[in-house]
């Protein structure tokens, strides 16, 4: 199975950072960041994308989206720090800092970065050059300005871009997703960018209807932090109804963004059976 492939890559690469002489509690610490995880979303679209393309090189494919699922639980750990949402709560129980402390929190985030590009490299003898423009594709979805780097100091800024803001924050990994599958099967990535653009946007706009609407319990994590941080939010911008809205135009725009190939359906149909787990279910009906 696909998923169990990514699960295995993402295991065995945890184990080799935790194994001896590594700190004790930073190696038990990068293992509770990953896993179990979550729906590993941005991995399995890139799996899918590499299908869709012929997927040659399958043990590539895998690095690649094991490194991507590194760099955003890097990310979640780093935004659940006191300096910046201060979060208690990550995917049901306690947060990074929480659980061993802010110093090895950090310390999780910046090692399961540098293990993301240590993935690609172990699957690059598979074709160094493609391994390459995976490297590239990350690096630039991960720092500035373009990457999640940027969507996260944008929140730093007395004004703020709203679609830059997202594009960065959220949409960055997405179109990453798209463009590594792209990458890791031989093919041109430029043609899966908006797709992996329109996806994130569709995943921000979703995030800020439900960390409005919904609650601790329902979300895994803490409820209203966008209100509690005076960040810059979807449904503040535009209501609720007009969230809904851009949501569903996202979503409609990333399906009629995929480019043809065999693979298509199926991504049609995942885009579709993403907007149905990501709209809020009492309000799933609202869309005009």
């Amino acid at each position: 199975m696909p998923h169990k492939r990514i699960e295995r890559v993402i295991r065995a690469a945890l184990e080799r950072g935790a194994r001896p002489p590594a700190p004790p509690k930073l190696a038990e610490a990068l293992p509770y960041a990953v896993l179990p995880g979550g729906a590993r979303v941005r991995p399995h679209l890139c799996q899918t994308v590499a299908r869709a393309c012929g997927d040659d090189l399958p043990d590539l494919t895998d690095h690649a989206a094991a490194a991507l699922e590194f760099i955003h639980c890097a990310s979640l750990v780093h935004d659940d720090l006191p300096c910046f949402d201060d979060a208690d709560l990550r995917r049901g129980k306690a947060s990074v800092h929480c659980a061993f402390g802010e110093p090895i929190a950090v310390l999780v985030g910046d090692a399961l970065i540098i293990l993301a590009y240590e993935t690609i490299a172990e699957a690059a003898s598979n074709d160094p050059a493609r391994a390459m423009g995976l490297t590239r594709a990350l690096a630039r979805s991960t720092g500035t300005p373009y990457g999640i780097c940027a969507g996260q100091a944008w929140e730093s800024e007395d004004r703020v871009d709203l679609s830059a803001y997202h594009r960065a924050k959220t949409g960055a990994l997405f179109i990453a997703a798209t463009e590594m599958g792209a990458i890791a099967a031989g093919h041109d990535p430029e043609y899966w960018t908006e797709l992996g653009a329109r996806i994130g946007e569709a995943y921000q706009i979703a995030d800020d209807l439900r960390d409005t609407l919904l609650d601790e319990e329902e979300l895994g994590k803490p409820a209203g932090q966008d209100s509690v941080h005076n960040r810059p939010n979807a449904v503040t911008a535009f209501g609720i109804d007009g969230a809904l809205r851009k949501l569903h135009d996202a979503l409609g725009a990333a399906i009629a963004s995929i480019p043809s190939c065999p693979g298509e359906a199926e991504l049609a149909e995942i885009v579709r059976q993403q907007a149905e787990r990501l709209t809020p279910v009492a309000y799933a009906n609202r869309v005009a």
